[in-house]
C-alpha cells in the first residue's frame, strides 16, 4: 500500500516527532510503501495564494508532489499537537494547498459550490494521532472535541476516506518515559490494525 505520513510540529524532540518515527518505522517494517513528510522540516509554504483557489490552477511543483501522493494513497496518517483546539497553521495550510477540488474532492456538475462534494480521495482510511496538554474528557466536554470534528467530518468524511480512527495522548507536559513508550506501541498497535 501507498502510505501517506504528514508531521507537523516543529520541535525535532518532541513527542510528536517520535510518534511519526514509530509510524514511519512500522509502515515500513509490513512492507508499505510511505511517502512521509515533516512540514516544518521542508519549510512548507501555508499560505494559499489567490491564483492557487482555482480548480485548474497551476500549482508550484512542491505542492503538486503533495497532490500527486495524496491522490496516490490508499491510506492517510496525520500527526500534530492540539493547539487552541485546532491544528497547527503550517498543517492548516497544508490542508488548503493540497486538499483541493480535483485532488481530494469535486462539485457534481451544476452546483457552483454550494452543495456537498463528492470525495475523490481513494483512501479507504485515515489515522490522526494527537498530543494534548488537556484531558480527554475536558476536550469533549468543555470544547465539543474540535478536533474530532475537524478531521472526521470536515475533512476526511468530505474527500471520501470512509475509515476514520484518531487518538490522542494526553496529558503530554507531565506523562513519564514509560508512558510515552505505552503510547507508541499503541501507536504501533493502530497503525498494524488499520493498514494490513
Amino acid at each position: 500500500m501507498n502510505l501517506s505520513v504528514i508531521l507537523a510540529h516543529p520541535d525535532p524532540g518532541s513527542f510528536n516527532h517520535a510518534i511519526a518515527r514509530t509510524v514511519v518505522e512500522q509502515l515500513n517494517k509490513n512492507g508499505h510503501h510511505v511517502f512521509f513528510h515533516d512540514l516544518y522540516l521542508e519549510g512548507f509554504d501555508p499560505l494559499l495564494a489567490a491564483e492557487e483557489i482555482p480548480k485548474n490552477a497551476l500549482l508550484p511543483a512542491s505542492i503538486q508532489i503533495h497532490c500527486k501522493e495524496i491522490v496516490q494513497a490508499d491510506g492517510i496518517v496525520v500527526i500534530h499537537p492540539n493547539w487552541w483546539g485546532q491544528p497547527p497553521a503550517i498543517l492548516k495550510g497544508w490542508i488548503d494547498r493540497v486538499i483541493r477540488p480535483g485532488i481530494a474532492y469535486e462539485f457534481l456538475e451544476g452546483d457552483s459550490g454550494e452543495g456537498v462534494p463528492v470525495g475523490l480521495l481513494k483512501a479507504r482510511a485515515a489515522v490522526v494521532f494527537n498530543t494534548s496538554n488537556t484531558l480527554p474528557e475536558r476536550e469533549k466536554l468543555t470544547f465539543g472535541d474540535p478536533l474530532e470534528t475537524i478531521w472526521k467530518n470536515c475533512i476526511f468524511g468530505l474527500c471520501g476516506v470512509t475509515g476514520f480512527w484518531r487518538r490522542t495522548f494526553a496529558v503530554v507536559v507531565t506523562s513519564t518515559q514509560f508512558q510515552r513508550q505505552q503510547w507508541l506501541d499503541e501507536a504501533r498497535d493502530i497503525i498494524d490494525k488499520t493498514f494490513v
